[in-house]
């Protein structure tokens, strides 16, 4: 009988010291008595020098690998790979693949390597490609997809599918994937993208359809949380140094030269922090996550002329989603949103291009040149590059894994290195941002030498705002309240650098950028 509990998809089981395995859906959670297969992994001879190809039914992998000898197991995520026994006939299968949201490297290679691995792993012939996004379940043709079809996408950017923002009407996709006869759906695509795949799920088990929902996570921002990284992020970085290395020699080829690079980052600020990380060539980095100000002392007019007096040029590299309250002090609020409901954002890096080249005009001393670049859609549509192509490989061949072996309502993706299965409601619980009280953060600080912005007051409040989850609280097994509270203060402590005197020295060092935790 299916049931129709919104929370269905949540299963937790609990261990010893403190062990936690936030566990994924399966259709005998509401399916009885489904019959079981032999894998066609044991014939084929792929994996037959393989010496354990099958994945104990036992395997976790932790989402947190720093603990204290003391210290709880904390959460674990069911491993990703193939099973021993599958739930569904080769002959039996009938897929197909979605792809949602904005563009990004790598969205072919996961298209070429879902239809690959059905076939060259489990025989199955029967792929669709939904043209269009979400609305292709019921207002377009699909497409026939087969190695041959797929063969080469991978060298190609965008999506051979294409793709679209909103169109998600869960009864018309559940009815257009009952009609055709689909039981493996394969969703790639980002948080909102995901919240769908969610919600498609809960319908397909409260109908007690025997239909595996898998979903890919694809942000080019990398904001989605729990996983390592997303695929197609590499890559971005990758691109964007081409940006930034010609936004260098535009501003080193002229007196007071100063190169505005825009990147993407609509909420995290992932891109720029490691393109700038990257390049060596960037005097000042600027993300949603980090507030900043421009006029007065401290402000950024103060650090460009200080830097232009040094070095008599400066690169800026600004997500598109910083400095937006200040946007909004000087223009009129636009507050609209697309189809996906993320905000339209004004374009930052115009804005502040006019805004230091006013401030500069008024200045007599010194006459600046500058240069804009907003690579923004050149990179996200080239194809992945070399490291995303085998991480795309490995996300697409362990969502087919899992969904031959009757996972349902997850999301695959690599945690601590490792490819897990996670259930869709971690993935959209939150973003994934930069912690600015965290030590990457600082190394980027004292990699440009340029200062925090903060003031005391915003360095408080991001240590309370953005603090990371401590390894001891979350499912933490400690006796009592007083126990895990003073664990919390001492994995804070190590953190947040109380080894210094007294707290203000530690805001000293934070807000000039320096790196004193090793």
């Amino acid at each position: 009988m299916a049931s129709s509990d919104s929370d269905s998809q949540l299963k937790i089981v609990h261990g010893d010291a403190g062990y936690i395995l936030e566990d994924v859906p399966h259709f005998t959670d509401y399916i009885l008595n489904l019959p079981t297969y032999p894998n066609p992994l044991r014939s084929n001879p792929a994996y037959s020098v393989v010496k354990q190809y099958f994945v104990h039914m036992d395997d976790t992998v932790p989402q947190k690998v720093v603990v204290h000898k003391d210290g709880p197991r904390g959460v674990h995520f069911r491993r990703a790979g193939p099973r021993q026994k599958v739930y569904f006939r080769s002959d039996d299968v009938h897929a197909c693949i979605v792809t949602c949201g904005g563009l990004c490297p790598g969205l072919n290679t996961v298209i070429r390597e879902i239809v690959c691995g059905l076939s060259y792993m489990y025989g199955v012939n029967k792929v669709l490609g939904i043209d269009g996004g979400y609305r292709g379940f019921y207002s377009k043709n699909t497409i026939t997809l087969t190695p041959k079809v797929v063969n080469d996408i991978h060298k190609r950017g965008g999506t051979i599918l294409g793709t679209s923002r909103g169109g998600h009407d869960t009864s018309k996709i559940v009815d257009s994937i009952q009609d055709r006869g689909i039981n493996q759906v394969y969703i790639i695509g980002g948080d909102g993208t995901q919240r769908g795949a969610t919600v498609i799920y809960e319908e397909v088990r409260r109908r007690g359809l025997k239909v595996a929902i898998a979903g890919i996570p694809k942000t080019i921002d990398n904001d989605i949380p729990v996983i390592d990284k997303s695929f197609g992020f590499d890559t971005a970085v990758e691109e964007a140094q081409r940006a930034i290395n010609a936004a260098h020699v535009e501003a080193e080829s002229i007196e007071n030269g100063i190169g505005v690079v825009k990147l993407m980052g609509r909420y995290s600020g992932f891109i720029a922090m490691y393109a700038t990380l990257a390049s060596r060539d960037v005097d000042c980095c600027l993300i949603p996550e980090s507030p900043f100000y421009l006029e007065g002392k401290g402000g950024l007019f103060e650090f460009i002329e200080k830097r232009l007096k040094e070095n008599g040029h400066m690169v800026i590299v600004i997500a598109e989603g910083a400095g937006q309250d200040l946007l909004t002090e000087s223009m009129q609020d636009m507050d609209q949103k697309d189809a996906s409901g993320n905000k339209l954002l004004q374009d930052v890096g115009l804005w502040i291009s006019h805004k230091i080249k006013d401030h500069f005009a008024r200045k007599d001393k010194i006459a600046i040149n500058l240069k804009y670049i907003d690579p923004t859609y050149m990179i996200r549509a080239i194809p992945s590059n070399a490291s995303d192509n085998v991480y795309c490989t490995l996300l697409a061949q362990s969502a087919v894994h899992g969904a031959m072996a009757g996972y349902t309502g997850f999301t695959s993706g690599l945690v601590n290195g490792r490819h897990t299965y996670i259930p869709f409601n971690r993935i959209i619980e939150r973003q994934n941002k930069v912690v600015i009280t965290d030590r990457m953060w600082a190394r980027l600080l004292s990699s440009t030498n340029q200062p925090s912005f903060l003031s005391p007051k915003d360095l408080d409040e991001a240590k309370k705002a953005e603090q990371p989850p401590s390894q001891f609280l979350e499912g933490s097994s400690c006796n009592d309240i007083g126990e895990a509270e003073k664990k919390e203060n001492t994995f804070s402590q190590l953190l947040e650098g109380d080894n210094f005197k007294d707290q203000q020295q530690f805001e000293n060092h934070a807000d000039n950028g320096i790196e004193t935790i090793n």
